[in-house]
C-alpha cells in the first residue's frame, strides 16, 4: 500500500468518525425550536452512505476513467482533506449555533461573517466537496457521478427546510442575507 492510499483510508475513517461524532453530540437542545428538520438529516444519513458505498463499488467493478494522470489521486484526496478540515473549522465556528438536525436555537442569530459573508452554507459545501474529491480519487465518472449527486439532492432539499425555518423565524432580516450570498459556491451559485 502506498502513501497516498493510507491517507485516503485515514481520511475516510475520519469523515465517518467526525460525521457521527457531530450526529451524536451537535442535537438541538429542549429549548431549540425544533420540529423542522422535515426527516433531513435522515435523508442526509441514507445518501452519503450509499453514495460512498455506490461510488467505491462502480469504481471496483468499472472502468471510466476520468483521466490517466496520477494527479487525479493528489486532486481527489486534497479535496478531501480541505472539505473535512474546513466543515470543522465551520462547525466550530458556529459554535452553539450548529445542529445536525434543523433547529432555531432560543438566542439564534444570523452570522454573516467570515465564510458566512460568501456562503450561506458552506458546512453542506465543505461536505460535498469531500464528495466531490472521493470520486476524483476514484478516477471513474461513474464513481464521481455516484458519490456527488446523491449527497448534491439531499442537502438541496435540507437547504429549501433551513431556509424556509430561517424565514419564518427571522424574515426580511434573513431575506436581505439571502440576496447577497450564494448557497454554496462563492460568487456562483
Amino acid at each position: 500500500m502506498n502513501p497516498l492510499q493510507i491517507v485516503f483510508y485515514v481520511s475516510m475513517a475520519a469523515w465517518f468518525i467526525s460525521e457521527f461524532l457531530y450526529k451524536n453530540m451537535l442535537k438541538s437542545g429542549k429549548t431549540d425550536k425544533q420540529n423542522q428538520d422535515k426527516s433531513t438529516l435522515n435523508i442526509l444519513w441514507m445518501a452519503i452512505p450509499f453514495s460512498i458505498a455506490a461510488s467505491i463499488t462502480a469504481s471496483n467493478m468499472t472502468r471510466f476513467p476520468i483521466t490517466n494522470q496520477e494527479s487525479i489521486y493528489y486532486a481527489g484526496e486534497a479535496l478531501i482533506l480541505i472539505g473535512l478540515i474546513f466543515r470543522f473549522i465551520i462547525i466550530r465556528s458556529l459554535g452553539k449555533y450548529f445542529t445536525v438536525d434543523v433547529t432555531i436555537k432560543e438566542d439564534h442569530k444570523i452570522k454573516k461573517e467570515g465564510f458566512y459573508k460568501y456562503l450561506r452554507h458552506p458546512s453542506y459545501a465543505f461536505s460535498l466537496l469531500t464528495s466531490l474529491g472521493l470520486g476524483l480519487y476514484l478516477n471513474n465518472w461513474l464513481s464521481l457521478l455516484l458519490a456527488f449527486i446523491p449527497p448534491f439532492l439531499a442537502f438541496s432539499y435540507r437547504i429549501s427546510i433551513e431556509e424556509q425555518a430561517l424565514v419564518e423565524q427571522f424574515g426580511e432580516e434573513y431575506i436581505e442575507y439571502r440576496k447577497s450570498t450564494k448557497k454554496l459556491i462563492p460568487f456562483v451559485y
